[in-house]
């Protein structure tokens, strides 16, 4: 069983139903920082992206609507838009592995709207890395 199926289940036993906040990177290293502490740069090997496109429960989104009406968090929305991040890493982190990378620098998110359909984007710039010795 992977490590984020382990956690996905030890969680749903302890009846949390709060959506992950935490996407499969498969030991590569994923970072906003422009480098990585304690590492080099020896190879760039391009922009890397993840892209989903998530289809929303019009269920739902009337069940949102009723309670926006008094406010509070919307608790669908908020997972959806845990659920289509991690899935943006995950392909991000694929496209950089598939490149032979074992890390993601400057890493950054664009999301959008299309009529009934919200749109993620996960990209960075894929790079080899490697530790300096101390």
């Amino acid at each position: 069983m992977s490590s984020s199926k382990s956690k996905s289940k030890a969680s749903a036993e302890a009846g949390d139903n709060e959506p992950h906040m935490f996407a499969d990177t498969h030991g590569v290293i994923v970072t906003t920082m422009n480098d990585i502490p304690g590492y080099r740069v020896v190879r760039v090997l391009g922009t890397v992206y993840g892209l989903t496109v998530t289809s929303r429960n019009w269920g739902a989104d009337i069940g949102s609507f009723l309670k926006s009406a008094v406010g509070g968090e919307l608790k669908y929305f908020t997972t959806m838009m845990y659920r289509a991040r991690n899935a943006a890493v995950e392909r991000m982190v694929g496209e950089c592995m598939g490149r032979g990378g074992n890390a993601i620098i400057a890493q950054r998110f664009d999301t959008g709207e299309i009529k009934i359909a919200a749109q993620t984007c996960a990209y960075g710039t894929a790079c080899i890395v490697e530790k300096i010795p101390e």
